[in-house]
């Protein structure tokens, strides 16, 4: 049996063969702050090859998923790195884009499980999880762009989810959707009306994921991923974090999250009569 890792921004309960991992900062939403996305990643690490664990159960403390990436929190810099040095926010970027291709690419069973919101990051992940299940008054969004930044990391895994034209719709509107919504566009893959619904969900999903032999979960994936599309992931993340850098750097991403921080209408919004 691994050694799970200790933690600060994530709660790691074992239960027998289910390891059940919450998002666990409530007072922020369960956004994701540079420790959250580093317990993430070393906790997958310490059970990749353990093939005791065979589910692993991500939720949110608090009754809501996650929120998004901590604005707050999100390293920025005015100008450009020093010629040579590595660039803070593109390094940053992929840091986040690392964590959600360990979860994506790990050998156990993945669930989401979604309450309250599931925003920017937060929707991301839920497009990575083998199953999704979401409450149906879950509130799910790529808001990035209402922000003035770009859903970077997260657009290449929500394209192999719903498509891109499902994508393209949410990815330049912002808009949001509910978990019966999500449910009709292939996001998470089962809703459930109120708690003890919920509840009993998830429990049903992980006893049937038990009922399947751990190395063949393991192999399944594994050939799945590797026949979603012929470009190489890596190449692709490389790409969105260099893009992210980009944009945090001009007026649109230095606009929005002040502004969101403020509590106040970005400058950009405007609406037609």
């Amino acid at each position: 049996m691994s050694a799970l890792p200790s933690t600060t921004h994530v709660r790691l309960d074992r239960e027998g063969p289910v390891l059940r991992l919450w998002l666990n900062r409530p007072e922020k939403r369960n956004a994701f702050s540079n420790e959250m996305v580093a317990d993430i990643v070393a906790t997958f690490a310490a059970i990749r090859d353990d093939r005791a664990v065979r589910v692993v159960v991500i939720r949110g403390v608090g009754g809501t998923f996650c929120a998004g990436a901590d604005l707050k929190s999100m390293s920025q810099t005015d100008g450009s790195p020093l010629p040579g040095a590595p660039d803070p926010v593109r390094e940053q970027n992929r840091r986040f884009s690392t964590m959600l291709e360990t979860v994506n690419s790990a050998p156990q069973a993945v669930i989401a499980a979604i309450e309250g919101y599931a925003m920017g990051g937060g929707f991301g992940l839920a497009c990575i999880a083998d199953v999704t299940i979401a409450r149906a008054d879950a509130r799910l969004a790529m808001t990035e762009v209402t922000l003035g930044i770009v859903p970077a990391a997260i657009s290449p895994f929500v394209v192999q989810r719903i498509g891109l034209t499902a994508a393209r719709r949410f990815g330049v509107s912002g808009a949001s959707l509910n978990g019966i919504e999500a449910c009709a566009l292939g996001i998470a893959h089962l809703s459930a009306d109120d708690a003890p619904a919920f509840e009993i969900m998830l429990t049903r999903t992980i006893n049937q994921i038990l009922k399947c032999a751990p190395g063949a979960v393991a192999e399944t994936k594994r050939l799945m991923l590797r026949a979603a599309g012929p470009v190489p992931l890596p190449e692709l993340l490389d790409n969105a974090a260099e893009t992210f850098a980009r944009v945090v750097r001009g007026p649109e991403g230095r606009e929005g999250p002040k502004a969101f921080i403020e509590k106040r209408t970005p400058s950009w919004v405007t609406q037609v009569e």
